[in-house]
């Protein structure tokens, strides 16, 4: 993903932790926005690209050099 695409996004308020929040909190908070929101559990329209956008955010987020250069930016 270009740098300039994260900037139009929050990934941490797509997971709904705070920029201080550590790798386990993210991981917590995506493993429950991850099961809620799978394809497989959840057949409501949006569900999948809630699901496709929570695991983009933790992509980056759970990626220490990642997440260093998505807070720079």
């Amino acid at each position: 993903m270009a740098q300039r695409e994260w900037v139009e996004q929050d990934f941490y308020k797509e997971l709904g932790v705070s920029s201080t929040a550590t790798a386990d909190e993210i991981k917590k908070a995506y493993r429950k926005l991850a099961m809620k929101h799978h394809p497989d559990r959840n057949q409501a329209p949006g569900a999948e690209a809630r699901f496709k956008a929570v695991t983009k955010a933790y992509e980056v987020l759970s990626d220490p050099a990642r997440r260093a250069e998505y807070d720079q930016s």
